[in-house]
């Protein structure tokens, strides 16, 4: 049986019903008052409609979050928030627009929606306990009235920070220099962790920083140690190659005020997987408890928020 033939897929009231026990694990909450008494079903009302006895609010599950105000079919929403987590390498916009037979602009506010609620905010330091961070940076896509040219000068720039057998956090920065990258690391990693990453030259002070810093030639064909087979930053580049597949394959073009949430998108698809003991539906719950307090308006979500 598909697993998308589950009846909150298809079903409005079941959808309801489904995101109400993965938000209100202990019953209904209203989003005024916080009160969880009195709180009745309003016969007769649209799917999910409930009123609360002491404040007189009318409110559904979907109040201050992402699916506030959304015209689409709460079905519709779990359709596409699992089609987003259990892609691998994602789902574009016009996928989505044909697999939910809505127009391309709903299908694009969906996905950059989705994409908030499943970006970390603050987040606690990586590594730790003599753990192993590779870094790297990688280039994508083209800056705008920035002729194309030899190197990397005309493309933005990603760097990400992979912890091994763990997460990965991944940002979109000015350059490459050390003053670019050295404070978003420090920031990022505990002092207690040994970094991994290959001869760039803006990782030549991390030991300083750090518990240890190893790294690998790539200009000399070296990757992995022959000394020591645990220093490589073999780890960060797999990440990589999901992530160019997805961003060149699937998506294709991305302009640089959101480059920001697909990145955010392809941190949390690896930093939950199922090697890691998350499966679909387990990853599609965790992106739903993310929709809580993410308002985002067609307006925003066309503006950079860097």
């Amino acid at each position: 049986m598909s697993n998308l033939s589950a009846p909150y897929f298809h079903d409005e009231a079941a959808a309801f019903g489904f995101l109400e026990e993965a938000l209100w694990p202990q019953g209904p909450v209203c989003p005024r008052c916080g009160g969880m008494d009195r709180i009745t079903t309003v016969k007769g009302g649209r799917a999910g409609l409930r009123r609360c006895g002491p404040c007189k609010r009318q409110f559904t599950v979907t109040v201050g979050t992402v699916f506030e105000s959304s015209h689409v079919k709460l079905n519709l929403w779990l359709q596409a928030v699992y089609l987003m987590c259990s892609s691998k390498k994602g789902i574009s916009s016009h996928q989505l627009m044909r697999v939910l037979d809505v127009t391309y602009k709903t299908a694009w506010f969906m996905t950059h929606r989705i994409r908030e609620a499943i970006a970390s905010g603050t987040l606690p330091p990586m590594g730790g306990n003599a753990a192993i961070v590779e870094i790297d940076e990688t280039f994508i896509g083209q800056k705008t009235d920035v002729p194309k040219q030899r190197g990397y000068a005309h493309k933005h720039a990603v760097l990400t920070l992979v912890e091994r057998g763990g997460s990965a956090r991944s940002f979109h920065v000015d350059g490459t220099k050390a003053s670019d990258l050295l404070p978003i690391i420090k920031a990022n990693v505990h002092p207690d962790t040994y970094i991994m990453t290959d001869e760039a030259g803006q990782y030549a002070s991390l030991g300083k920083h750090f518990m240890g810093h190893e790294f690998t030639r790539h200009g000399q064909g070296e990757y992995v140690s022959k000394e020591r087979p645990d220093v490589h930053s073999n780890t960060v580049e797999g990440f990589y190659s999901v992530f160019k597949r997805g961003m060149k394959g699937v998506y294709q073009h991305c302009s640089e005020k959101h480059l920001h949430r697909y990145v955010a998108e392809f941190d949390f698809r690896y930093s939950n997987r199922v090697k890691l003991g998350v499966d679909d539906k387990a990853r599609t719950l965790m992106a739903l408890r993310g929709i809580v307090g993410k308002r985002l308006t067609y307006r925003h979500s066309q503006r950079a928020e860097m």
